[in-house]
């Protein structure tokens, strides 16, 4: 067996469901956050091409386990290979697009929309990846590689989050916040789009396509915006999500600042500078 085949095999083998904050999740979450060590040591660490490249190779990473993702989800090896794709797991959630806008910062030149996709990747992603890592109840499952990629996918909103604050590439301001939110409307918009696609073309009488679960053809799922559905008819649900989605976005944005301004007066201390 190849090297190759012996890593593939690993990550198709079983484990026990993790649990939340069991061992599994605890030592994901510690990573989330070591792994800013490294990145903010490296001697270019503030450069502004040394920032770009970092989010885009964070991106690569995390299409390319998106992709495996996909593979192991849509082929069942039981009585020879079959192929069915799972349109459940069509990889355009929330939790999803820090893929694309990665991949779109990385690769364009700086500017006002290289600017808004950095500021949704610092704001609305860390949302979005600290939800899941903070309460990670629907995301394991009993295999390895899929467990390791959801980790990996959701951790790294955190990181890349953190990382593009602490370096200064996002600026810590009030107005990143308007920065990032016409990315996330455009999201937003596309996931409305497909799942209205997926309900004319007859998709839903077979399958389950709820992309950023906010579809009014699908039964509720979303943690706490399912109990907003149930009673706020469409399109004002969807207000109330986009409303409740920038206000938490906001939030993180508030508690970076917070931070950064206590780092400010630390090492404005007299102490830490005689130290």
């Amino acid at each position: 067996m190849s090297f190759w085949q012996s890593v593939l095999a690993f990550l198709d083998s079983s484990m026990e469901t993790p649990t939340p904050f069991g061992w599994f999740h605890l030592m994901w979450l510690a990573i989330t956050f070591l792994a800013l060590i490294p990145l903010l040591r490296l001697p270019k660490a503030q450069s502004p091409d040394h920032v770009r490249r970092v989010v885009l190779v964070t991106a690569i990473i995390v299409t390319v386990l998106e992709v495996y993702k996909q593979i192991n989800y849509s082929f069942s090896y039981e009585s020879g290979i079959t192929f069915d794709y799972q349109w459940y797991a069509f990889p355009f959630q929330f939790c999803s697009t820090p893929m694309y806008i990665g991949l779109l910062a990385g690769l364009i030149k700086k500017g006002k929309v290289h600017e808004s996709l950095c500021a949704y990747l610092a704001t609305y992603a860390v949302f979005a990846g600290a939800a899941v890592m903070l309460c990670p109840n629907d995301v394991f499952i009993s295999t390895i590689g899929i467990n390791i990629q959801t980790m990996i996918c959701h951790g790294s909103m955190i990181t890349i989050g953190i990382y593009l604050f602490a370096t200064g590439y996002v600026k810590l301001e009030h107005k990143t916040l308007l920065r990032a939110l016409p990315v996330f409307a455009v999201t937003v918009g596309l996931a409305a789009v497909m799942n209205e696609i997926a309900h004319l073309t007859g998709l839903l009488e077979t399958e389950t396509f709820n992309m950023f679960y906010i579809s009014p053809y699908c039964d509720p799922h979303l943690l706490v915006y399912k109990d907003v559905q149930a009673v706020v008819p469409f399109p004002w649900s969807l207000v109330i999500y986009i409303l409740g989605f920038t206000a938490a976005a906001y939030v993180i944005l508030l508690l970076a600042m917070g931070i950064g301004k206590l780092v400010g007066k630390l090492k404005a201390s007299p102490r830490v500078n005689a130290a």
